[in-house]
């Protein structure tokens, strides 16, 4: 309640009431005279009042009495509960007595209701109450004067409702969270019913084309806020496909873009507002309510219709019920064209990502392996990824990394990253030496990107990257990294540990060596990786997030499927602050049936027993289809190892989805591949190889060089 001492300019309205007064009460002291300030008061525009000291009215001006439709004679000796019962008069007497009690003016109270006047409209009233006391200091009563704020309240409010919904509707890039956003911010202030009917389009995040359009095409509701009980039934659920009957006004204003009003419907029109084709023509209960159509259009396009309905207590729409609607829709479809487009984008960015993440992550029967990559709700897609990259004699390489920035871009730098990596693996480099070659690509990419004007290059000034190397016939894992987390390694036990594992740089950074760490792991350990997003949060610390992601993986009894779904449970309690990779893998180890070697000297007379050691073991598999191949391809690599290599050699067979030959001898010079001419006796020997192989290569130790070959162990393919 604003109260205030200033009385300044009351002086005088309280004289002309003590200008009767007698010392004997002889007359009644409320009897205004006919002078100039009692014709004052009596015909002045402000209504006015004055109460008795219990609060009944004792005299009223002309203002009034046409203000609140009481005629003067029902006013008198009354109290205001009894004249006005549909104002809020309790709190009104109570500002009075307060201002009895303790003499200090109320300025400027505002309050709404309806009168006899106008009874189907709600106003707003500003009244201002001060008290009168006569020249000897006694009370006499109070009297307050009151002005119609209709208008005012009503812009403020519409004001005040235009703000909520620019910024509520401003909120998110969701178009459904937008669309109930305008339903609920309009749901009681402007009407009783608010339903947001949105093309299909708009929802999926497709283009949308120019030009007319068609008033039935079918569209999707999207918000919806109901108040009266009376409406819920017949209107269309959210989600539900909903079309406006042909000729309806809403296929009008879907089609032309012509808002409608219509303030009373009748029982023959409010069939078509349940926006049911089934229900066309049917009597819904509509009858009496009052209705705005108004269409939501951005940029030129036509997203959909928002439909408010009002019950018949609240009185029909007006003009200016349609322009604010027009406004507050034109504010909405703002936001809901910026969803639109943010999705697509997004959509394009998942699609390209998906596409260039590995779709079956093939293993052999080295590891086991399971994934799962989430989005960011907020930031869009990224740039992470992972891969599984099968190697020579078994192995298998695990890689996740992490491409700085989110969306198209990040997307799509994703992708030669990845296919760099997969071309180093096919290197046989160690982890060490790819990661320093990838660490030169990424400063390559990010020259060209900064060389190039208006190009976004901050999306590209960075990477991580975890590279691992497993090899079953070892169970020797080599792991290095550059400034990414470190993996987690999951004993059969159930026991969690996160090697200690050499940083390493960035990518992008540039002349900063990388370093590698060997492991040993037991069969059936599980080997987790991850990208940052996992476990770090806005709302904790990255520590934290590892003690949970530990406690997370100490099952390793449950499929790699479900362990991914429990690790995902466990570290998000909401949407993602940041994209996510995960890669588990379970590993298996090659028992002693399916590796055979043997070391020999370099001397030609070998091959002979090299090529009979071949067959035995061949014959003990039971792959004797392979015996001709796999002959001649021991001949000819053993061979060229006692030719152009010094020292011992050594021979290799692996039995596991297909036959794998490997030599090693103690050379670093790569046997080169050429086609011998016709005249030449020799130089035939690695064509041979490559003709009858699966595929064969070359890779490098610390003591020397691998040539290996693989041989399919189908037996059609064998022959």
């Amino acid at each position: 309640m604003n109260t205030s001492d200033d009385t300044a300019g009351q002086d005088g309205l309280a004289a002309s009431f003590t200008l009767q007064r007698n010392d004997a009460d002889e007359e009644p002291w409320w009897e205004v005279d006919h002078s100039l300030v009692g014709q004052f008061l009596a015909r002045s525009p402000v209504g006015m009042a004055v109460m008795s000291p219990d609060l009944r009215y004792v005299w009223i001006n002309d203002a009034l009495e046409r203000l609140g439709g009481v005629a003067r004679e029902e006013r008198l000796g009354k109290r205001l509960r009894d004249v006005l019962p549909k104002l809020d008069a309790d709190a009104i007497e109570a500002c009075m007595q307060e201002v009895l009690d303790t003499g200090k003016p109320a300025v400027d109270i505002e309050y709404r209701g309806r009168t006899q006047a106008d009874p189907e409209r709600e106003h707003a009233y500003s009244t201002s109450f001060f008290r009168l006391d006569d020249t000897l200091g006694r009370v006499r009563g109070v009297c307050y004067m009151v002005i119609d704020v209709t208008d005012r309240w009503r812009a403020r409010q519409r004001l005040a409702l235009v703000n909520e919904v620019s910024t509520q509707t401003g909120k998110s890039l969701d178009v459904i969270h937008i669309a109930q956003a305008l339903a609920d911010s309009c749901v009681p202030r402007l009407a009783d019913f608010v339903a947001v009917d949105l093309l299909d389009p708009v929802l999926w995040g497709e283009s949308l084309r120019r030009g007319p359009l068609l008033g039935t095409q079918p569209l999707r509701r999207a918000g919806r806020h109901v108040a009266t009980e009376e409406l819920r039934g017949p209107i269309a659920e959210t989600g539900q496909t909903v079309a406006f009957p042909p000729s309806s006004p809403g296929a009008r204003c879907l089609g032309d873009g012509t808002s409608y009003l219509c303030p009373v419907l009748d029982d023959d029109t409010g069939g078509w507002l349940a926006a049911d084709p089934r229900a066309a023509g049917k009597n819904h209960g509509l009858g009496g309510c009052s209705l705005m159509l108004v269409r939501a259009d951005a940029r030129g396009h036509a997203l959909g219709v928002a439909t408010f309905v009002r019950g018949p207590s609240r009185g029909p729409f007006e003009q200016d019920d349609l322009l604010l609607a027009e406004d507050v829709v034109a504010r909405a479809a703002v936001g809901i064209d910026n969803a639109r487009r943010f999705t697509r984008e997004h959509n394009t960015a998942l699609a390209l990502q998906r596409f260039l993440l590995p779709r079956k992550l093939s293993t052999r029967s080295s590891l086991e392996v399971a994934s799962r990559y989430l989005p960011a709700r907020a930031g869009g897609v990224g740039g992470d990824w992972f891969d599984v990259i099968p190697l020579s004699g078994a192995r298998v390489a695990l890689v996740v990394g992490d491409v700085v920035g989110h969306g198209i871009h990040a997307a799509a730098s994703m992708g030669p990253f990845r296919t760099a990596v997969r071309t180093l693996a096919d290197l046989e480099l160690p982890p060490e030496e790819l990661l320093a070659h990838l660490d030169d690509q990424m400063l390559s990419l990010i020259g060209e990107e900064s060389s190039q004007e208006d190009s976004p290059a901050s999306a590209v000034l960075g990477a991580t990257c975890l590279y691992a190397v497993y090899d079953p016939a070892t169970r020797k894992c080599t792991m290095a990294r550059a400034g990414h987390p470190p993996p987690a390694v999951v004993s059969p036990e159930g026991s969690v540990i996160f090697p200690d594992l050499p940083p390493g740089p960035p990518l992008g950074l540039g002349g900063l060596p990388f370093e590698s760490a060997e492991f040993e792991l037991a069969a059936g350990s599980v080997l987790a990786l991850y990208t940052d997003g996992l476990i770090e949060a806005r709302d904790r610390d990255v520590d934290v997030g590892l003690a949970r992601l530990s406690a997370a993986l100490a099952s390793p009894d449950l499929p790699l499927d479900g362990l991914c779904t429990a690790v995902l449970d466990a570290m998000l309690k909401g949407p993602a602050d940041d994209d996510i990779a995960l890669l588990l893998a379970r590993t298996h180890a090659l028992g002693a049936d399916q590796v055979a070697g043997w070391d020999l000297p370099s001397d030609p007379a070998v091959v002979a027993e090299a090529r009979t050691l071949a067959m035995r073991c061949l014959d003990e598999w039971g792959l004797p289809d392979l015996a001709f191949t796999l002959e001649l391809i021991v001949s000819e690599l053993v061979t060229n190892a006692i030719r152009y290599a010094p020292g011992p050699i050594r021979l290799r067979l692996i039995r596991q989805d297909v036959l794998i030959c490997e030599v090693f001898d103690s050379s670093s010079t790569s046997p080169r591949l050429r086609h011998a001419r016709t005249t030449d006796e020799g130089g035939r020997g690695l064509f041979l190889v490559a003709q009858m192989a699966r595929r064969w290569g070359t890779r490098y130790t610390a003591e020397g060089k691998i040539i290996w070959a693989e041989l399919d162990t189908s037996p059609a393919d064998g022959a």
